[in-house]
């Protein structure tokens, strides 16, 4: 499959899997709500992403040619980071837990993921017109 569809395929399953792995974070800060202690966690790999595709700090890529803007990924050199050594908000009788703004990662990274099943199912549908037309 590699061949049929290039390194990004490659980039956009990472992808997918660390959001995954941010949503369970979220779902299990969400089930700890009421823990005494419970200190929430996150999962942050933007940084290490960009990094990965050969950003630069300011958000653009590198050239290493006139011609060309690389495109190279290695799925294998990031991971994401589970952050837990933060002080989370504590206000005396209320959760350590702030289920707002959990709420809103939760909704904002479900978007993220789903846009990218698109992106995958249009590499497949792409795919399949062109199959069909060669049946014809």
């Amino acid at each position: 499959m590699k061949g049929l569809f290039g390194s990004h395929i490659d980039l956009t399953a990472k992808v997918l899997d660390l959001r995954l792995q941010r949503q369970n974070l979220v779902s299990s800060n969400l089930a700890n709500v009421n823990t005494p202690g419970y200190k929430e966690k996150r999962l942050e790999f933007e940084g290490e992403l960009q990094k990965a595709l050969g950003l630069d700090a300011k958000g653009k890529m590198t050239k290493t040619s006139q011609m060309h803007i690389p495109a190279a990924f290695n799925a294998g050199k990031f991971d994401g980071k589970v952050l837990s050594n933060f002080e989370p908000r504590v206000v005396h009788g209320e959760d350590a837990v702030d289920m707002d703004k959990e709420m809103v990662t939760m909704a904002k990274n479900s978007m993220q993921y789903n846009a990218l099943t698109q992106v995958i199912a249009k590499n497949f549908q792409g795919m399949e017109k062109v199959i069909q037309s060669g049946a014809r």
